[in-house]
């Protein structure tokens, strides 16, 4: 249904109990496949790689290309939303999606493959912007936050299950299942998506291409960055020739945006230090997540000893509460201030990083049920709450103007997550590693592979007599590696806790119940 002439001259009208229930379902289903595309893709990559012959780097874009396109398309995606209709771009979103994840799931090229996920990247792009701001146009007050927390219950399903399900698939099945299966739920968002009212910005005119053009270089040269500087050294032409570039198309992104008259980013929003810190909430909330989640799993494949399906079993204790606590958030939200609960969000997860560093290859899976936990509802806390505080920030009209850049800032925060922990487990773990009977190369190889979870074609270059000992010093050099990280995340998460406890005013948080 769309919105009618006295709506657009003020406030639309809050759905109706039925057609909030229906289009919260149409929302919750769709939003569920994006995760699922971050989380499951890495159990499966071990087996992908391998079946595919596909280099270190080649594998790593299998993340990398999803999560730069899912960044770099979220403040078009929320333009488009905003001009053309929500529902419209959800729709055609959820087809790029899934015709994608059929492209992936049927293809034995990696580099088709590498290319799909990215275009997938644009269409989860389409479905997060537009998602969001429905949920904004439709609901008001309590009901807002509790929609939200129902999001990021969606969201947090899809993070807590994807990788036992991936793991099960790839045992069951192959790693193709995993991408399959998001063809079916699209199937049914598509079938559901007719029950949501459209909505629009009625003073929307024109996408902000030269945002979208600059802004999508730059992320991609930063990750490319990342991943030059793992394969071919920090110092590299390549890898400097990358962070120049990430320069150059940043400093022109905002040249073009302080000269539009309707950018896709207004940085007149940065002026204000409440929503800067909300904005930026994703890089001490996700941030670690996103690297546990990508990360570990490999990490229990590869030197830990475990399959693919107990790899995502182990992850549960870290993921469950980010299913299970969205809803009590947005409940408690209504009544302790954002800027607490966001602030001991970011305290438990520093806790659960410092408490990570107990990780030993081969070690007992009850040791690390305890830290895992404690950072997943530092993450479940979070979530459900955040993507509220931040369209609240702006009138409901612009609502998908707010939720892009939000989720601009989560998804690039997620894209850097992934690229730079990659690179930075891979140096930290060469680094590190002295085998006297190998290569230069053959130490690169074994380091990038370990990254990865798998260890076929490093160890196949060595002696037969070498390759005991080598797996052993992979194995505790990679676990030094995991430990630095896990100090890093620590710290940056109680930097962004001090910083929202003392910078965000609840006053501004409220401007649209």
């Amino acid at each position: 249904m769309a919105i009618d002439a006295t709506e657009r001259q003020g406030a639309p009208a809050a759905l109706t109990r039925g057609q909030g229930v229906a289009t919260l379902v149409a929302v919750a289903l769709a939003s569920v496949m994006l995760p699922l595309a971050v989380t499951a893709p890495a159990v499966a990559l071990t087996q992908l790689a391998a079946e595919l012959d596909a280099s270190v780097g080649q594998a790593q874009w299998v993340q990398n290309a999803y999560n730069v396109t899912f960044a770099a398309f979220m403040l078009a995606a929320g333009g488009l939303a905003d001009r053309f209709g929500r529902r419209r771009i959800l729709v055609v979103g959820v087809v790029v999606f899934m015709a994608m994840a059929a492209v992936i799931g049927l293809s034995s090229n990696i580099v088709v493959i590498d290319v799909a996920r990215a275009v997938q990247g644009v269409g989860a792009a389409g479905i997060l912007t537009s998602g969001a701001a429905i949920l904004a146009d439709g609901f008001r007050g309590a009901a807002r936050a509790r929609a939200f927390g129902v999001l990021g219950s969606s969201f947090g399903f899809g993070l807590a299950l994807g990788p036992l399900v991936a793991g099960v698939l790839v045992n069951l099945a192959s790693w193709r299942a995993v991408f399959l299966m998001n063809v079916v739920l699209g199937l049914i968002v598509l079938l559901l998506v007719r029950a949501i009212r459209e909505s629009r910005d009625p003073e929307a005119t024109s996408v902000d291409w030269g945002g979208v053009v600059t802004f999508s270089a730059s992320l991609f040269l930063l990750s490319l960055a990342f991943v030059q500087g793992a394969e071919t050294g920090w110092l590299s032409l390549s890898t400097i020739g990358a962070v120049v570039g990430f320069v150059v198309f940043l400093a022109a992104f905002i040249a073009v945006e302080s000269r539009v008259r309707r950018p896709m980013f207004d940085l007149a929003l940065f002026r204000r230090p409440t929503f800067v810190v909300v904005v930026c909430q994703p890089f001490t909330i996700t941030f670690g997540f996103v690297v546990l989640l990508v990360y570990l799993p490999p990490f229990f494949q590869g030197v830990g000893g475990f399959g693919s399906t107990e790899a995502g079993a182990l992850l549960l204790p870290l993921t469950l509460p980010v299913l299970l606590l969205p809803l009590a958030a947005g409940q408690i939200a209504a009544k302790v201030p954002l800027r607490v609960m966001l602030a001991v969000s970011s305290l438990l997860i520093a806790g659960g990083s410092l408490w990570l560093m107990v990780l030993e290859p081969g070690q007992s899976w009850t040791a690390l049920i305890a830290p895992l936990a404690l950072f997943g509802v530092g993450v479940g806390s979070a979530f459900g709450v955040m993507d509220n505080a931040a369209v609240s920030t702006v009138e409901v009209e612009r609502a998908g103007m707010a939720s892009g850049i939000f989720n601009t800032m989560r998804i690039t925060g997620e894209s850097v997550a992934i690229a730079g922990a990659g690179s930075l487990l891979t140096s930290l773990s060469l680094r590190s590693l002295d085998l006297p009977f190998a290569t230069d190369e053959q130490e690169r190889t074994l380091a990038g592979e370990a990254t990865q979870g798998r260890l076929d074609t490093g160890l196949a270059q060595l002696a037969a007599d070498d390759r005991g000992p080598a797996l052993e010093a992979i194995s505790d050099s990679l676990t030094s590696a995991m430990h630095a990280t896990f100090l890093g995340l620590a710290v940056l998460a109680l930097l962004g806790a001090v910083v929202t406890f003392l910078v965000v005013k609840e006053r501004e948080l409220r401007k649209t119940d």
